[in-house]
């Protein structure tokens, strides 16, 4: 593929689609539900995302997209670290009360946590964990876009994860497929 070299980012007309319409279309795909925290000088916190994804493999990177406006926004950033924690088929409730106005400290009472590499909550049963530290950001729009090295994985036994899609959960894996 030859990009042109005459075109100029400028020349994009980026407003052509509302949020409405990019929100409605957004919802028709399906992405794995986390939970992101993090803990360090300016306290524990989390909350839920589906903003994730895979950058590298080397070295082991993921992006993570967080609203500026969110209350967890200036902690994380301070912090420094975080761990996401993909959640299995059972953690519909666990995903509401980190994706709602629940305090901090009834969002961890839910369930069983352990510290990470970066000192982050490592969420017990989770599918999978990655423990990371942000290393470089970028602003687009009202989002940070975190790329955050993982220094440490951790499997869960868990067969089935859930998923978000068209506005509500879903299970995948190996007793779905059944």
């Amino acid at each position: 593929m030859t990009l042109n070299p005459s075109f100029a980012h400028d020349e994009v007309v980026a407003d052509s689609v509302s949020p409405q319409t990019f929100r409605e279309a957004m919802s028709k795909m399906g992405a794995a539900v986390n939970i992101v925290t993090s803990d360090g000088p300016a306290g524990k916190v989390g909350f839920a995302a589906t903003a994730v994804c895979s950058v590298t493999d080397t070295p082991p990177t993921l992006l993570v997209c967080l609203n500026r406006s969110a209350s967890v926004f200036n902690a994380v950033m301070e912090n420094r670290t975080l761990c996401v924690n993909v959640l299995s088929s059972g953690h519909d409730r666990l995903s509401n009360l980190f994706g709602g106005k629940t305090p901090v400290e009834e969002r961890f009472a839910a369930a069983s946590w352990h510290r990470g590499a970066s000192g982050a909550p490592v969420l017990d049963d989770a599918v999978v964990s990655f423990d990371c530290v942000v290393t470089e950001s970028m602003d687009v729009g009202t989002h940070r876009v975190l790329f955050c090295s993982v220094l440490q994985v951790s499997n869960g036994d868990e067969a089935e994860a859930l998923i978000y899609f068209k506005r509500g959960y879903h299970r995948v894996g190996m007793a779905a497929a059944v």
